[in-house]
């Protein structure tokens, strides 16, 4: 038995018959990510004896014959923007590059409360802003299908860790896709929950409307396993909400090949998303997988989302790079973090940590969002950003009355090679077109792989729901895997 490639389930299931330890098997993940990680580099920390020591508590509750929850003793990967007390927590910036954790996430609490092992902090773009992992401040990642490749962003080092198998799942963090987009390029399942779903208490902020955690996996009965464990009301977050995870099943889980068709489930197809310059091999994956859906039974239906691609990307690089401003003003180099000791007054200290400890693509975010809230121009950008964010949900509403989910492709293109738009911003965010919209109306998202390019190249196929129907798109997801 190969302990690196089981799933969730059948890692629980080994557990509680004795076939392996949870020691063994956090050894078997430490050791490929020392003997492999120095070629992908999808950790910035790797936490070994903490990790043995959780697997070890796990191990002694088995030998007393204790039951365990599903997650107890399954190590998994934690982006490094999320807190775990003790634990360095770098946003992979040089600001907070010695910043240790004071407290835990409240997704970390609950995961602890489950027993989970914590193998590290996996790397990402710095502050989470960007879609390749390029704009770490520390070392890019790269794909594990293709090291000459991106594994995309900002999530892109728990996208890493879970293709390569350095971890049965991951936890990532979604402002504008960065879930979801590092799943397709990596062959992945991530699901970017509805917004106050899951509670984002020590989650560094980047933009607090859009900011979402979630799981990233190797398929979808794990990804739903690790949001009903990380789901629900947080005190400490007043943007969360408690809602009952429904039991309910849309679609046959039993042998599709006897014949169980979908009953009733409506797919919208918006033909907004079929683009002018999109990948030939990605349009065709994501075609045929509607194709199989639709021979499944499901009710395919033509829609039009008109402010989706261009004007949702526009506005999300205006909302965005605002709620940046504002929240990273805390990062002055006197609070925490790193601070320039040469500096003569108080001004220059805020100016040369910042200059000195932000990177590039911080900088021009922090600039064009201060830009736009200043005097004169905050009418003209941000409060327009605003109502085009409303007319977003205003079509996302439409559309959901007259069907249950929308079927999308999850990028453009396939992993682009490593530095082919590092150079280029705008095209950099043009790899977030299919994937804003949804975080600007809070939805729910879940990406899944639905094919490969001819060179092996991973294709992500997106299930778009209704606010707080996370069980219909897994349920789908679940489904589509099975075709």
């Amino acid at each position: 038995m190969d302990l690196i490639e089981l799933t969730i389930e059948k890692a629980h299931e080994g557990l509680v018959k004795k076939e392996f330890s949870a020691l063994e098997l956090t050894k078997a993940f430490l050791d490929k990510i020392k003997d492999l990680d120095k070629k992908i580099s999808a950790f910035i920390t790797v936490t070994p004896d903490s990790a043995l020591s959780q697997a070890k508590k796990v191990d002694d509750l088995i030998s007393q014959g204790r039951g365990i929850p599903i997650l107890s003793g399954i190590p998994l990967a934690v982006k490094d923007i999320i807190l775990i007390d003790g634990v360095k927590c770098t946003a992979a910036s040089k600001i907070l590059e010695d910043y240790i954790a004071p407290y835990d996430a409240t997704v970390i609490k609950k995961l602890k409360s489950q027993g989970a092992v914590f193998l590290g902090k996996t790397n990402l773009d710095e502050f989470a802003m960007g879609a390749s992992t390029e704009n770490s401040a520390f070392f890019p990642t790269k794909n594990p299908h293709d090291l000459n490749r991106v594994p995309g962003g900002s999530s892109g080092g728990s996208a890493a860790a879970v293709a390569a198998g350095f971890s049965v799942y991951a936890l990532g963090s979604d402002t504008g896709g960065s879930i979801r987009q590092p799943a397709s390029f990596c062959g992945i399942v991530g699901l970017k929950p509805t917004y106050g779903a899951v509670s984002r208490y020590g989650l560094m902020a980047m933009a607090s409307s859009l900011d979402q955690i979630g799981p990233m996996t190797r398929n979808v009965a794990d990804a739903r396993i690790v949001f009903e464990a990380i789901a629900g009301k947080d005190e400490k977050d007043s943007t969360s909400v408690e809602y009952q995870i429904p039991d309910t099943r849309y679609l046959p889980t039993g042998d599709l090949s006897k014949g169980d068709k979908i009953q009733s489930l409506r797919i919208g197809v918006p033909k907004e998303y079929f683009i002018k310059g999109m990948d030939p091999e990605v349009e065709k994956s994501v075609k045929n997988a509607i194709k199989k859906l639709e021979l499944a039974g499901a009710k395919i239906q033509d829609i039009s989302l008109p402010r989706n691609t261009d004007d949702a990307l526009a506005a999300y690089y205006i909302i965005m790079p605002c709620e940046v401003s504002a929240n990273l003003a805390r990062y002055d180099g006197i609070k925490y973090g790193y601070s320039d000791s040469g500096a003569k007054d108080l001004m220059e200290v805020y100016l040369k940590s910042r200059k000195e400890g932000f990177g590039k693509e911080v900088r021009r975010r922090i600039i064009i969002g201060t830009y736009a809230l200043s005097s004169g121009y905050y009418e003209a950008y941000y409060l327009q950003a605003q109502k085009v964010r409303t007319k977003i949900i205003e079509d996302f509403n439409n559309v959901f009355k007259s069907v249950d989910v929308i079927v999308v492709p999850t990028a453009p293109t396939p992993a682009f090679k490593l530095e082919e738009k590092s150079e280029d911003p705008l095209s950099m965010y043009l790899a977030d077109i299919f994937v804003t919209a949804v975080n600007l109306a809070g939805l729910p998202a879940l990406s899944l792989p639905c094919g490969k390019t001819a060179s092996g190249l991973p294709i992500g196929l997106q299930i778009i729901g209704k606010q707080f129907e996370e069980n219909k798109i897994l349920e789908l997801g679940e489904f589509f895997e099975k075709l």
